[in-house]
């Protein structure tokens, strides 16, 4: 990646780490899930609003850095009106990303998690809450933790 690209992506990072959307409790959500990773102290719940097969809102609540708080922001605001099957393979687009560096234009604005895979501690940080809305739309309620040896979720 070119550095002006490398400073879009940081810009888009940190507007969203500073200004997270849907950084809010869903009292109606009837799909629900956290994202943990015990190495770093990340911590989100993901909660969802399904009709159906359909994501109709999406929301997060929880702490952890810039790059997990950002990642959990565009992450919500991109499923909203997803399928489940929608949404899982963007999750499956995402995790490739982020362990790659294969950029898929397609994916617009979370393109700038591409360069996490430069920093593989920071992988599990882009992934997180990927992780919690995928187990929120496989199975409600449910908690995956990251763990600490891989980006893979542990029930």
């Amino acid at each position: 990646m070119n550095d002006d690209l490398n400073d879009l992506y940081q810009e888009v990072i940190l507007e969203h780490a500073k200004s997270p959307r849907n950084f809010r409790v869903m009292d109606n959500a009837n799909r629900v899930a956290q994202g943990r990773n015990p190495l770093c102290g990340d911590n989100y719940t993901v909660y969802l609003l399904m009709d159906g097969d359909v994501v109709k809102d999406a929301s997060f609540q929880g702490s952890g850095c810039a790059i997990s708080k950002a990642s959990a922001s565009l992450l919500t605001t991109t499923i909203k009106g997803k399928t489940r099957a929608d949404v899982e393979a963007l999750f499956g687009q995402v995790h490739d990303m982020v362990t790659t560096g294969k950029e898929v234009p397609a994916l617009g604005k979370l393109a700038a998690f591409a360069g996490v895979h430069k920093f593989p501690a920071r992988v599990k940080c882009a992934i997180l809450s990927w992780h919690a809305a995928k187990s929120a739309v496989e199975n409600p309620g449910g908690t995956v933790t990251v763990s600490t040896e891989g980006d893979d979720p542990k029930a």
